[in-house]
């Protein structure tokens, strides 16, 4: 059985701690090798059924980014009438993206009609196929920290303007977009938590049956 030391798990700890949603970058380009190698991380990932289903689209060119910003920009603006008074005023503060800046950015699809792992897993729970795309997202993350970059998970967007966008197949679904760079600035704690908008919980509830 393949053991690691307390100094590796200290190690691995200490990056799930650093591991930031990032929003503000520097726009240094990124070495090849090194989102080479951070990729390397969805081939690895787990999936349901070893389906793999993650598609990967590299926003390359000013007029893809340039669209995607402007869906992010209306959803923003339609999410800021959602609140009123103090909450208001902090949400119109908040950075929430780092797509001006961010050198590389990627939307991360699903492709819910794969027929690869003949749809072991997924035919109770089509679902799956999108958790596995998220795990690698996850492991994508964790790698790209440790190369001391950072990583900006944009939500706020209209997926399928998105996916009309970007020219991709009818069956495939937004699960993530996502801005990569190194970070203008590092800090153990959340963003969101030092700017006012939410605390992040002590306590784990786990409930006993």
């Amino acid at each position: 059985m393949r053991e690691f030391s307390s100094d590796f798990r200290s190690e691995f700890f200490d990056l799930l701690k650093w591991r930031r949603d990032v929003r503000h970058f520097k726009t240094d380009p990124i070495p090849q090798d090194s989102l080479t190698e951070c990729f390397e991380a969805f081939r690895l990932a787990p999936s349901v059924g070893l389906s793999e289903p993650w598609r990967i689209v590299r926003l390359s060119t000013d007029a893809a980014r340039a669209k995607a910003y402007a869906n992010f920009k209306a959803e923003n603006d339609k999410a800021l009438t959602g609140y009123s008074g103090d909450q208001a005023k902090k949400y119109a503060d908040l950075k929430l993206a780092g797509m001006k800046e961010a050198p590389e950015q990627f939307a991360i699809f699903c492709d819910d009609s794969t027929t690869k792992g003949s749809g072991l897993g997924a035919s109770t729970m089509t679902e799956a196929r999108r958790y596995s795309v998220v795990s690698a997202i996850m492991s994508f993350w964790l790698i790209a920290r440790a190369h001391s970059l950072g990583l900006g998970w944009v939500s706020i967007l209209d997926p399928e303007k998105l996916c009309e966008d970007l020219d991709v197949p009818q069956d495939w679904t937004l699960v993530a977009y996502l801005c990569v760079g190194y970070p203008e600035e590092e800090s153990l704690q959340p963003e969101l938590e030092a700017k006012g908008w939410e605390d992040r919980s002590e306590v784990l509830h786990i409930i006993d049956r």
